[in-house]
């Protein structure tokens, strides 16, 4: 028997060289995840393996030495999952998040992953995961995008122009080559002006720039509303879009939170989500009322059917109207409001091909874990 191991060391430079930064290629990775979690070939965390991950936060007067305190985005979380289909991987992202990481030139943020042999558990690589986890979570707007956005989109809105602004624009873009104008609304003018470098750089399709003072003016007349904003633990505080603001039409993008009336929710836009069975799991995981704890707006469609005013049918997921099973825009002047959770298996499925791509290009560095097992 062969006993021994060795897995693939990935730096952030290595991941890079394998195409991390490619976003045509993962959004039509994240499309096709998103059909196989349709299928059932996954399974993620929790007794309903659905569970968005396991999360760490600290008290607010900690009592004990040493012992962080509560802070903004202070945590720790552990996101495992296996996903089948082409992939047939397992595999955990896991990461400390602090906003005070800013004041040091630091990510919020700071991602690692680990994958696994599906059969023996044996480490397959271990990856730096903060340009995984922001493509991955930009593709899913871009397959949105791609199926509920006017075909003749020309106007996008960023509010909150941070990592998750800087990748769903890069996804729009992807599959929406009539967008040429962008409006930009964001708290200082430090991360406008990088956003706007990074578009001038990354993203030479958009020709026209708006610096917006209000989320009212960065609203009006856009065709596609991406709201990345971080917010606090406080529905007050979530940024509010009036109805009236909105485009006919519209595609309102929302890996993030945003305040609506709930008769406009109920009533008078369709709500898609990219995936049913994450928003069963918060239900279980955070009861009602969701929305506030979660912070993702398809916590507030569950809200709004645990409270009577919409039904499960009227939770659409995106798959689909991916594989055709339900209408996508079904009219120019629909607006369409659509719900990203953030889940594991994105993260083993563009994370796994990346690692597929350094093995063809002879990427990275092979580490031992061991020749023979000192107890096996």
């Amino acid at each position: 028997m062969n006993t021994k191991i060795e897995f693939l060391y990935l730096s952030e430079p290595d991941m890079i060289k394998a195409g991390a930064k490619d976003m045509k290629q993962c959004v039509e990775v994240m499309e096709d995840l998103l059909v196989t979690l349709q299928k059932g070939d996954y399974v993620m965390g929790g007794k309903n393996h659905n569970s968005h991950g396991c999360m760490v936060t600290f008290p607010d007067e900690p009592q004990f030495p040493g012992m962080p305190q509560n802070a903004d985005e202070r945590r720790f979380m552990a996101m495992p999952a296996y996903l089948g289909g082409r992939y047939q991987m397992a595999g955990m992202k896991w990461y400390g998040s602090n906003m005070d990481n800013r004041e040091k030139g630091l990510p919020r943020s700071i991602l690692m992953m680990m994958l696994n042999d599906k059969d023996t558990g044996a480490p397959l690589a271990l990856m730096s995961a903060n340009l995984v986890s922001s493509y991955r979570t930009g593709g899913i707007p871009g397959v949105g995008a791609k199926y509920l956005a006017r075909k003749n989109a020309k106007t996008v809105a960023v509010v909150g122009p941070g990592v998750m602004g800087r990748t769903s624009l890069s996804a729009f873009v992807s599959v929406c080559p009539e967008l040429d104008t962008l409006k930009i609304k964001g708290r200082g003018q430090k991360s406008i002006d990088a956003f706007q470098e990074f578009v001038k750089r990354e993203c030479p399709q958009i020709k026209n720039i708006k610096v917006c003072e209000t989320v009212e003016k960065a609203v009006r007349d856009s065709d596609i509303v991406s709201m990345t904003t971080v917010v606090r633990d406080d529905i007050s505080t979530f940024p509010y879009i009036d109805e009236s603001w909105i485009k006919k039409g519209a595609l309102i993008s929302l890996p993030s939170a945003a305040r609506f009336e709930d008769d406009f929710l109920a009533k008078r836009c369709k709500l898609v989500v990219d995936n049913y069975k994450l928003y069963e799991a918060w239900e279980e995981e955070y009861p009602y009322p969701s929305y506030e704890q979660v912070q993702i707006i398809g916590t507030k469609f569950t809200d709004l059917k645990h409270e009577g005013k919409i039904s499960a049918e009227d939770m659409i997921d995106i798959a689909d109207i991916v594989t055709g099973k339900h209408p996508g825009r079904e009219s120019d002047e629909e607006i369409i409001v659509y719900s990203i959770g953030g889940m594991p298996v994105e993260d083993i499925a563009w994370g796994g091909t990346l690692y597929r791509n350094a093995l063809k290009k002879g990427i990275g560095v092979k580490l031992p874990l061991w020749d023979i097992p000192e107890m096996a």
